[in-house]
């Protein structure tokens, strides 16, 4: 099978129904990974049919979980994963990726243009150091942190009436129990994703009212 059509295969299987062309901006996004990766060194996974399941199909499973409008910071976005992906998914998304690594965010940024991602955007900072002017209603990230950690250190950046979505493998029981008292679990979403053995949860959170 190609990675076309393993891609292709995993969207239907994940049940998505993406824009025109978004197919082929997500294959020339994993091409433009695995070249900057010889360099750059973005992603342990070099294989371009690992990168389909590891990164495409993960990241795509979180999708439906985006309400319909939202401004989205993707934190620790590394790679410009789950963002990319979910940006060229979501065009009615507004997507914001951070990253403290200058090489990391040169990545983020040729992506954008190569892509002609209108609706992304890419800040190189640290996460508890950002200060825009306004802020957003769902901040997600793909192991950057903790919850505690990712939560605290992102506050300050979460709409009160936003929520956090946080992508992990098996439900984070010890994070969850240790995760601050103006927070709380609002759902535990097991996400199936096509071509991965492994266990994947989305932890979605909200301030307490």
């Amino acid at each position: 099978m190609s990675i076309e059509q393993q891609l292709q295969a995993g969207i239907a299987a994940l049940g998505l129904r993406l824009p025109e062309g978004a197919e082929a901006k997500l294959l020339d996004y994993l091409a433009l990974l695995g070249k900057w990766n010889r360099v750059y060194n973005l992603t342990a996974v070099r294989e371009a049919e690992r990168m389909v399941s590891h990164h495409l199909l993960d990241s795509l499973a979180a999708v439906p979980f985006f309400r319909a409008g939202t401004t989205v910071l993707d934190v620790g976005s590394g790679g410009g994963l789950p963002g990319i992906p979910l940006a060229i998914a979501r065009p009615d998304l507004q997507v914001t990726l951070i990253d403290s690594i200058a090489k990391k965010t040169a990545f983020l940024l040729q992506a954008k243009a190569e892509l002609g991602l209108a609706n992304l955007s890419v800040v190189t900072g640290r996460v508890e150091g950002y200060r825009p002017a306004v802020g957003f209603d769902a901040i997600t990230s793909r192991a950057f942190a903790d919850l505690r950690e990712f939560v605290t250190l992102t506050r300050h950046l979460l709409n009160p009436s936003g929520c956090w979505l946080a992508m992990k493998g098996l439900t984070p029981h010890e994070e969850i129990a240790s995760l601050p008292d103006w927070v709380k679990v609002s759902a535990n979403k097991a996400l199936q994703v096509p071509g991965l053995e492994a266990a994947r949860h989305l932890i979605v959170l909200e301030l307490v009212a």
